[in-house]
């Protein structure tokens, strides 16, 4: 992980490494490895995966197909080829960053996130073929990760790609959140919902998931293709109504839900489901142990490290006020400790956009954050005791210690929003340098344009897409100078 030009200071490098093991931990190739084990099974000329201590006896199946979707698509499908051998009969992967065309055993199909693209469309048609060829006697195993949703993308008959991705871009620039998104789209979709689990039905499914929602909920990941939905063609409806997106939403979107609500289309798998008995899912990766990985480096960098939360969410802008003024709160213990202090907390915040500019939601909780702690003097921003310096640095008013701080938000994918950045950061030189430059946080903030703030400070941090997704991770340091 690098940040732009900017010199590092002590907290930023300490920051970076953090943010680095956060993301290296769930590299999804480490985490197949980690959590699927191909063993003997006994029996002479038998097999078998072991997965979390189930096990699942390769000799007792014909054939074993593997389908891969999302953004751990392809180091998930490839450890998990490995450890297959040539028990693998065929698999196909539909990843952002392949280029389609067939290697070995699997079949790479190139989609697109976050809108989905006629790649996604065909890597969905390949995927839910793959399913209906599987029989009784055979086993597909699926890896699931987060953008699985736009990366396997099949609209339901008489709705288009075109009307589908309207209305997903409508509903992500209006705020929505995963689970309303994802309650739209599954009733949208020929795959979503379960439906990929009943098309493989009366096959055995193995699905192993990398999560990038809040508490891991199944029904969430990639829109639940392989597990039961609590929602219905009326939740839909709902949530397009809730955003003011109803009335304009395409003809033959409104026409599919108002069928569905009346029973006249088939409704996702719900819970209870007979095709749900030979469905398995295992989750080997999720935003914890991100940040159970960045505490361990933290700690072996010296600091108190506290995680605060894995499940974080709501508005970007409301989330930077909360923890603003918790940071001010803790500044007082942080000038007492005898170790600098780290908090972390990890989950995925929305932004409402409605300015011109361009970023995301972790520049935009990082550059919220930055106006928050700038509504007064920064030694009023933090407890009085501690008479802090203006720059969080240098002298402060009574001589007494003072107080250096740093911020930092990014998306263990690499991606935040339409930009090529992760996310960024801040502490008391970016003040510093904005204010050299002329530059307001709270007018870029009003027009959502995060990202050319960072630009401009060097604050960005840019990673290039990772390979994997659990979410984001915030980083908040602070220490005594």
């Amino acid at each position: 992980m690098e940040t732009e030009k900017n010199p590092k200071g002590a907290l930023l490098e300490a920051a970076e490494a953090v943010g680095r093991e956060a993301v290296e931990a769930v590299d999804p190739g480490r985490l197949i490895i980690k959590n699927v084990f191909r063993v003997a099974a006994g029996a002479p000329g038998k097999d078998a995966v072991t997965i979390q201590g189930s096990s699942f006896d390769l000799g007792s199946y014909d054939r074993v197909f593997l389908a891969a979707f999302g953004k751990a698509a392809e180091a998930m499908a490839g450890a998990m080829a490995d450890i297959l051998g040539d028990r693998l009969t065929r698999g196909i992967v539909v990843s952002p960053d392949v280029e389609t065309g067939t290697r070995g055993r699997l079949e790479y199909v190139k989609g697109s996130h976050p809108l989905p693209d006629e790649g996604s469309v065909e890597g969905a048609r390949c995927v839910l073929a793959l399913a209906k060829e599987a029989g009784e006697k055979d086993i597909l195993f699926l890896c699931v990760s987060g953008g699985g949703s736009a990366l396997l993308c099949l609209p339901a008959p008489g709705v288009s790609l075109e009307d589908k991705r309207g209305v997903t871009s409508a509903l992500l620039k209006a705020g929505a959140d995963i689970a309303e998104l994802n309650a739209v789209r599954k009733h949208l979709s020929a795959v979503k919902g379960g439906r990929l689990a009943r098309a493989a039905s009366p096959a055995a499914v193995v699905s192993l998931v990398v999560s990038d929602v809040l508490e891991n909920d199944l029904a969430s990941i990639a829109s639940g293709p392989a597990h039961w939905d609590g929602t219905t063609y009326g939740d839909a409806r709902k949530v397009l109504e809730k955003y003011g997106l109803w009335d304009g939403s395409p003809a033959p979107v409104r026409e599919l839900i108002e069928r569905g609500a009346r029973g006249e289309a088939e409704e996702t798998l719900k819970e209870g489901d007979p095709v749900l008995e030979r469905v398995r899912t295992f989750v080997v990766g999720d935003n914890m142990a991100a940040l159970r990985a960045a505490k361990a480096e933290a700690e072996r960098r010296g600091f108190e490290t506290i995680i605060l939360t894995s499940s974080d969410s709501g508005e970007a802008r409301k989330a930077a006020s909360n923890y603003s003024a918790f940071l001010a709160e803790m500044a007082c213990s942080a000038v007492s400790l005898p170790r600098p202090l780290c908090l972390l907390a990890g989950g995925e915040l929305t932004v409402t956009v409605k300015g011109q500019g361009k970023g995301g939601r972790n520049t935009e909780f990082v550059l919220a954050s930055l106006v928050e702690l700038g509504k007064g003097r920064l030694e009023d921003a933090f407890c009085a005791a501690c008479d802090a310096s203006e720059a969080g640095a240098g002298p402060a008013r009574g001589g007494g210690p003072t107080l250096d701080w740093l911020i930092m938000s990014l998306g263990t994918d690499g991606i935040d929003g339409p930009t090529d950045a992760a996310g960024a950061w801040a502490g008391p030189g970016t003040i510093i340098k904005a204010r050299g430059l002329g530059l307001d946080p709270a007018a870029y903030l009003d027009d959502n344009d995060s990202y050319s703030f960072f630009k401009r400070t060097e604050s960005l941090i840019v990673t290039g897409p990772t390979g994997t997704n659990v979410m984001d991770v915030r980083i908040f340091m602070l220490r005594t100078a």
